[in-house]
């Protein structure tokens, strides 16, 4: 199974969500896309969005994600190895939301900098730094200084990530949140328990050699 870690920006890094609303329709997208069936692609058709049990023939695995107001970061696995299934998901995903969020705000042209970007998971260590990488990101807007190792006030770090409930950080720690989204097998063998997944969390992001070892490419 080939593991990749796909990214994408907001055109010239502009929000992607504005709202918690626009939030939850990404949130669903990620799972109504992820079906080889077609699917709706705009705010006018918001029941197929409702009925968000229906079987699925999947493309991709989630493995781990996590939405940041100008970007996202994914970790997937195209189904049966197959990159035509992630590339048929991401357009999906990517062309879908983007056409929603222009009817919504009513505007026109590109949300997206590009098509995206995905990075081949090759090394062992890249392995297993990724899902901590992608859930450490909310930190961003509150404690800048995880990406040096820096952070002071290791408990305060840690409930700003226990209260951002737009990853999969919360359902890897035990809190269910968007646990039909992703596939734990993989990860879990890997973060563990709950309080080993904090503890490596708090090794990160105190430690300037652990979280420079982190920094996974993303620009």
């Amino acid at each position: 199974m080939e593991f990749y870690h796909v990214i994408n920006r907001g055109v010239e890094k502009r929000n992607i969500v504005i709202n918690d609303g626009d939030r939850m329709r990404f949130v669903k997208s990620l799972y109504v896309f992820n079906d080889s069936a077609s699917s709706p692609n705009s705010k006018t058709q918001p029941k197929m969005y409702e009925n968000v049990h229906r079987h699925r023939n999947l493309l991709v695995h989630i493995h781990a994600w996590c939405l940041m107001d100008n970007h996202y970061h994914l970790l997937l696995s195209p189904v049966d190895n197959d990159l035509a299934n992630l590339s048929l998901f991401m357009k999906k995903l990517n062309g879908g939301y983007a056409k929603y969020f222009n009817e919504k705000y009513d505007r026109s042209g590109y949300l997206w900098q590009g098509k995206y970007k995905k990075i081949l998971i090759e090394r062992d260590s890249h392995f297993i730094h990724i899902p901590y990488y992608i859930h450490l990101n909310p930190l961003d807007y509150t404690n800048k200084e995880w990406r040096k190792g820096k952070i002071k006030n290791i408990k305060s770090a840690l409930k700003k990530l226990h209260e951002y409930r737009w990853s999969s950080f919360l359902d890897y720690t035990g809190t269910k949140n968007f646990p039909s989204l992703i596939k734990q097998y993989f990860l879990k063998e890997i973060l563990g328990s709950k309080s080993h997944h904090e503890k490596e969390i708090l090794k990160i992001i105190s430690d300037e050699n652990l979280a420079s070892g982190s920094q996974i490419i993303e620009k």
